[in-house]
């Protein structure tokens, strides 16, 4: 009688996924860990400057949403000063300036509320824009990919970003700004990531 093979059984993707929301967000997943999901107030009630909700969806090569996307978004607050020892400033109103969200697992869309950064002094590179650091990962993602949320309103302040100006084709600089909205009161910034393809988000090697 011949002998049976026992074969084995795939082992879960090396990628960021599928195992990256039961880590990294396990609310989402379906596991009552926290009492507050980690990462979801950036800002604090108390945190001086303008109120704003950053929104968007991450769309594949295809031109498809990605639905299992987490984002990680760190910033200074109002007055540019990050939320750290070495952050440039007092920062004693709540204000952590770092955050964590996920896409809608229907839709693809991802949001979170802050107040809106002000310029920041770089240690090697001057002056910079107001702006978001955004950490990406998902399912297929080899690689956590790195990119900055800049603001189409602050268009003087891009101008002399030194960050923004590395980038050679202002077509590519346009992949970083989020647009500004109103919706019932509310300042809106819209922001949707390009992974592939044309008009694909520039993505920093840090």
């Amino acid at each position: 009688m011949p002998q049976q093979l026992n074969y084995l059984k795939e082992t879960p993707s090396q990628t960021a996924g599928p195992y990256v929301h039961i880590g990294l967000a396990p609310g989402a997943a379906g596991f009552d860990i926290y009492r507050q999901e980690l990462g979801w107030d950036i800002a604090g009630p108390n945190a001086k400057g303008e109120r704003i909700r950053v929104e968007g969806i991450v769309i594949d090569g295809t031109g498809s949403p990605i639905k299992d996307v987490l984002l990680e978004a760190w910033q200074a607050n109002a007055d540019g000063n990050y939320a750290h020892p070495e952050g440039g400033g007092n920062v004693e109103d709540g204000f952590r300036g770092w955050g964590r969200v996920i896409t809608d697992f229907d839709t693809g869309e991802w949001a979170f509320e802050t107040v809106k950064p002000g310029r920041t002094r770089g240690r090697n590179v001057g002056t910079q824009a107001p702006h978001i650091n955004l950490w990406i990962v998902a399912r297929g993602i080899n690689v956590g990919l790195n990119t900055r949320i800049y603001f189409e309103d602050e268009a003087d302040a891009n101008a002399a970003d030194p960050v923004l100006n590395i980038i050679e084709w202002e077509r590519r600089r346009a992949t970083l700004l989020a647009k500004r909205s109103e919706r019932d009161g509310k300042v809106v910034y819209r922001f949707d990531i390009k992974l592939q393809g044309e008009d694909e988000t520039v993505f920093f090697d840090i």
